[in-house]
């Protein structure tokens, strides 16, 4: 059976396979050659080729190097070839062009192919509903899911284990239950995928109780699946809950990754847990972690957090290797301990090793900067950061800004910087621009900044309170006393103190 096609774009596609980046020329040239040798001249302007003499396998690996190198220009100019052929009703060639554009990020070519296919097999439809996950399309996933289950399409364990990751990105939660149902129903829920999968999304839920549910009942926990836990119980600021769970699987006899080891060092820093995150310093250096950047930041993180802030250097310095979590870890430690001067020292040494800052490394000089006093110093970070074209400010940056001018009795120029920024002021915006004009005495901005907290926070009485005071301490009792008045008339609460103590 033969197939008929026009010489000329034969000759085009071709033409087009050869023209490619340098890890795919020499396999797009020897698939041309071997296309070239089943070609037979009919006449001048048409050739007859045996369909026989396609060489599939010669494309399909052809179109996986594309995937590899995220070619995308080669692999539609073997698309193109594809069609030419005929070959876009093959659906292991769909699957494999579906992979192609999904993992170039181009959901929309990826979902042409997948709508002309005539027949979708199981692949389809978890290389669609992953592609949709992984390009963060949680929403389109979930509909594809749907569809699928309409048409009564048999899923496996990585169509669940796909489509709860994008329950995971949307938060949706109804979804996630309808699906762990699913998974019951199918017998699947005792998978290690689909079981991880479901923890994942009621963890990040904020809904733990049923992430320990499942977790009990997966029978073959894997590493992942406790470090999963791990994330869940943190992220959920349960830090002895997952202090504990990481003792039962030294217990069980889990290995170590480094997910883990950075998961439970940062518990320990979070409850400054110095004689545990000694021992866990240990473990790091016995299983040969040491060298992990993920890890040492960590670490650093853990020493700092506990008051050690040479040892949180030592490990820093060690590293041969430094990426700008690491250098920002560093760079945090000496601003909570109050180290400004080592902080722009270390920023300068960054700089200088050839690592950019981004926008926690702006964050965190700032920071130093207001604690410090240290305004000029402070703008100039700004206006860095403002001329950095790698980095895009946000509202944190401004609001850090506004602090060390109020800390510094510039009320004025920091209601001004206020006034300029491309964002909506946030409550604790005002609140830092309040208490500020409380110490400096500055009543008509104070005023201004009081309105709109009262417009943010109308039930929030420590606004009115924090008012009273800014009068009270330029003197206007009067004002103090109708302010105070206010606050008792409206009904609003003032939150009483507390200690962590």
């Amino acid at each position: 059976m033969g197939i008929w096609f026009n010489h000329q774009s034969i000759k085009q596609c071709a033409c087009s396979l050869i023209a490619v980046l340098s890890g795919i020329h020499f396999g797009a040239r020897s698939f041309c050659n071997k296309l070239n040798n089943g070609i037979a001249l009919k006449d001048r302007s048409l050739i007859r080729f045996d369909r026989n003499l396609i060489d599939m396998f010669t494309l399909h690996e052809l179109l996986q190097q594309c995937t590899q190198k995220r070619s995308l220009l080669v692999g539609k100019g073997c698309h193109g070839l594809a069609i030419h052929l005929g070959l876009v009703t093959d659906t292991v060639t769909c699957n494999i062009l579906i992979n192609l554009y999904t993992k170039c990020g181009r959901n929309d070519c990826a979902r042409h192919v997948f709508d002309s296919m005539s027949f979708r097999s199981i692949v389809s439809w978890n290389t669609m509903i992953a592609g949709y996950t992984c390009n963060g399309d949680g929403l389109q996933a979930l509909k594809l899911f749907s569809k699928m289950h309409q048409e009564g399409t048999q899923m496996s364990e990585f169509t669940l284990s796909s489509t709860l990751c994008a329950c995971a990105a949307e938060c949706a939660t109804i979804e996630c239950r309808q699906l762990h149902a699913i998974a019951m129903k199918l017998a699947l829920d005792s998978n290690s995928f689909v079981g991880t999968a479901v923890l994942d999304v009621y963890a990040k839920c904020n809904m733990i109780n049923d992430a320990c549910l499942v977790f009990e009942k997966i029978p073959e926990k894997t590493a992942v699946t406790w470090s999963t836990l791990f994330v869940g119980l943190m992220q959920n600021g349960l830090h002895e809950d997952a202090l504990r769970l990481f003792q039962g699987s030294q217990r069980e006899g889990i290995q170590l990754t480094e997910f883990t080891l950075s998961a439970i060092l940062s518990t320990c820093a979070s409850l400054a847990l110095m004689i545990e995150g000694m021992q866990l310093h240990a473990d790091v250096i016995k299983y040969g972690f040491n060298n992990n950047l993920f890890v040492a930041s960590s670490l650093v993180d853990v020493y700092a957090r506990c008051g050690q802030i040479e040892k949180a250097y030592l490990v820093f310095a060690d590293m041969k290797h430094k990426n700008v979590v690491l250098w920002n870890a560093m760079i945090t430690s000496f601003t909570r301990h109050g180290k400004s001067l080592e902080a722009m020292i270390l920023f300068e040494k960054m700089q200088q090793s050839g690592i950019s800052p981004n926008e926690v490394t702006y964050v965190s000089m700032m920071s130093v900067c207001g604690h410090a006093g240290l305004v000029e110093e402070a703008r100039c970070y700004f206006d860095l950061l403002v001329t950095d074209q790698t980095v895009k400010p946000n509202i944190v940056h401004y609001s850090c800004m506004v602090d060390v001018l109020g800390r510094s009795g510039k009320t004025d120029e920091a209601w001004e910087l206020i006034q300029q920024m491309p964002f909506e002021p946030t409550p604790s915006m005002w609140g830092s621009l309040l208490g500020s004009c409380r110490k400096y005495r500055n009543v008509g901005i104070a005023r201004l900044a009081a309105e709109q907290l009262f417009k943010l926070e109308p039930e929030n009485g420590g606004n009115h309170a924090l008012l009273s005071d800014v009068y009270a301490a330029s003197g206007s009792w009067e004002n103090a006393v109708l302010a105070r008045k206010y606050l008792n008339d409206t009904g609003a609460r003032k939150d009483t103190a507390s200690s962590w103590m």
